[in-house]
């Protein structure tokens, strides 16, 4: 396992938080975003309805960090139309993960939440 169990508390108190903001604007019926955590990756998600059956819900992926232990750097990557990974060019890495979800909520090009 690449991150810590240490760690792993820090970050999930960081991303609930980071969701709780985010989640505030939105009846949590209508959308709701949530976060995984898989081995050295983060994704962060929108769930909604199903436009044809609302009882179903759906998950939308809307970034991807991944950490790097040998370098002690999280990347950030969008997800393009293609649904492939493409790292996130204008930002890239950082050393802190506050900053990584700072440019996520800004998201200054449109790259994350439309």
């Amino acid at each position: 396992m690449a991150i810590s169990e240490f760690e792993i508390f820090k970050i999930q108190k960081m991303l609930s938080q980071f969701c709780a903001n985010r989640n505030k604007y939105y009846p949590p019926d209508q959308l709701l975003i949530n976060y995984r955590i898989e081995d050295q990756s983060i994704y962060i998600f929108e769930i909604r309805p199903h436009w044809k059956n609302p009882s179903e819900k759906l998950e939308s992926m809307t970034a991807k960090i991944q950490y790097v232990k040998s370098k002690s750097l999280w990347k950030l990557y969008w997800q393009r139309q293609n649904l492939k990974w493409n790292l996130y060019e204008p930002f890239e890495s950082s050393k802190d993960l506050s900053e990584v979800l700072k440019i996520i909520d800004e998201d200054a090009h449109g790259c994350f939440w439309g």
